[in-house]
């Protein structure tokens, strides 16, 4: 069978959007090739473990790849794509060059080939994410591996905005805390708090192609007992308190939610939020402002902020 391959060229302010509207279309998977990573330092702590090729990035801002089945692939949803790239800007987010390339090809071209690109990734001093089919072995007894197919939905641990995520959850989650991921997507964050030690996880996601994936990524992890999955609209039907809320999504959306936070969250409960691209920060710290809560922690990589967040 051929397979449409569509190529997004846009910003990275923009990759979490693209990424979902390349996965509401249905497309069979969905990968990312940004332009700093051409540019990184590896030789950190941290640094991944990768091979790299300038031919297979942008020269500036990232490519987004979806893959659809020649025989669903029609024009019309060539001139969706066109459209929902441009009107990005009334959402507030830079939509970049906004190329549109479109190409045919065989399945084998593609299936496999992906993934000699992702390889494992030191995250943070306790956390590294490797796909499955990778062999790997800890550096260090305190060493927690994540297992994740990244074919399956956005959250590798490659994005600065998980990797921020991940280092704050390691210094603020306490052993048998009660966690609530908004967003989960890949389950990443939700392994990860697992990992590090939560007794239970809430993991929610409005999409529920994003929830099966998850599923499968916690089940690959044998973290079934900790981690409960669920199709949920952010926190609007969560009725427990937690201890814990972690969230990796767009500012746009993280500011939806926040009036539900004192209701959700134990008194002295930790907020932690990524995902927020540097212009949008004061528009999120004013939003927890409002309902009683301060920054007491921030990380920031690149354009992209994390912040940690309590009722103080």
């Amino acid at each position: 069978m051929n397979w449409v391959e569509i190529r997004i060229h846009t910003s990275s302010e923009a990759e979490e959007a693209v990424c979902f509207m390349l996965q509401e279309l249905g497309t069979e998977g969905v990968s990312v090739a940004d332009s700093s990573v051409r540019e990184r330092d590896f030789e950190t702590p941290y640094g991944e473990i990768i091979s790299l090729s300038k031919d297979d990035y942008p020269s500036m801002g990232v490519w987004i790849y979806g893959y659809l089945p020649e025989v669903r692939y029609t024009e019309k949803i060539e001139a969706q794509i066109r459209k929902q790239v441009a009107d990005l800007k009334a959402y507030g987010l830079d939509p970049g060059p906004a190329l549109v390339t479109i190409r045919t090809v065989a399945e084998e071209s593609w299936e496999h080939a992906w993934k000699a690109y992702y390889k494992p990734v030191r995250v943070s001093h306790r956390l590294t994410v490797k796909p499955q089919w990778e062999v790997y072995e800890p550096a260090a007894e305190e060493e927690l591996v994540i297992e994740i197919d990244p074919g399956m939905a956005f959250g590798t641990g490659t994005h600065p905005t998980t990797r921020l995520c991940m280092n704050l959850m390691e210094k603020w989650l306490r052993q048998g805390d009660q966690v609530v991921d908004v967003g989960c997507g890949s389950g990443i964050l939700a392994i990860a708090a697992a990992k590090l030690g939560a007794d239970k996880v809430l993991a929610l996601d409005l999409d529920p192609v994003a929830v099966e994936n998850a599923a499968s990524n916690v089940a690959l992890n044998h973290m079934e007992e900790q981690v409960t999955l669920r199709q949920g609209d952010l926190l609007k039907e969560v009725s427990s308190r937690y201890d814990l809320v972690l969230s990796n999504i767009l500012a746009e959306i993280i500011v939806q939610f926040t009036d539900d936070l004192p209701g959700v969250l134990k008194s002295k409960g930790t907020l932690i939020a990524s995902g927020i691209i540097a212009d949008k920060e004061e528009m999120v710290k004013r939003a927890l402002s409002e309902i009683g809560f301060t920054v007491v922690d921030r990380l920031q990589e690149e354009d992209w902020i994390a912040l940690a967040a309590k009722r103080i």
